[in-house]
């Protein structure tokens, strides 16, 4: 977040942040790394190879954190890691990060979770549906993300690669 804090002057639009993951397909050549090299953040799917990003976004749509994980990992289990840095007044998500620690993370920045209950909670929370309605900034972002064929299908062996190759197309978006 400091990266792109810096590139704006501190100009980011927290009011609203939305938070989303999607998955890319890991191409053959991906997989393979050195086993000291750690984690490659690459999982099996019933799809084959994918790696997961888990985005957070702010306002008008513009990347401010992410993290890389395997395809099969939940996305809820990265959300209170990915908001920790992130102070927004809204936090807006769908079900998948409607949980209690979440919601708890969320409140504890001085926030407001904009997220719609699961149907298995046994109590519901109300839900704005019209500050909802925003929250597709972030499938917004990953379509522009997707626009890059090395994004869109991931070559890089490492993960430090790969993210270096979010980094550079998050700040390439944030100028243009």
């Amino acid at each position: 977040m400091a990266v792109f804090a810096a590139l704006t002057g501190g100009n980011l639009n927290l009011s609203q942040a939305s938070i989303d993951s999607t998955t890319v397909r890991a191409h053959q050549h991906a997989a393979g790394a050195r086993k000291a090299e750690g984690d490659q953040a690459i999982g099996r799917s019933r799809g084959g190879s994918t790696t997961k990003i888990h985005v957070v976004s702010e306002a008008l749509g513009r990347l401010v954190h992410f993290l890389l994980t395997g395809g099969n990992v939940n996305d809820c289990t990265q959300g209170v890691k990915l908001l920790e840095t992130v102070p927004a007044e809204n936090v807006l998500g769908d079900k998948g990060y409607d949980t209690n620690e979440i919601i708890e993370a969320i409140e504890n920045n001085g926030g407001n979770a904009v997220i719609p209950s699961k149907s298995n909670r046994k109590v519901i929370r109300p839900l704005d549906t019209k500050q909802y309605k925003d929250r597709n900034m972030v499938e917004r972002l990953f379509c522009r993300l997707k626009h890059f064929r090395g994004f869109a299908t991931r070559y890089a062996k490492l993960a430090r690669r790969f993210a270096s190759l979010i980094l550079v197309i998050g700040i390439y978006l944030w100028a243009s």
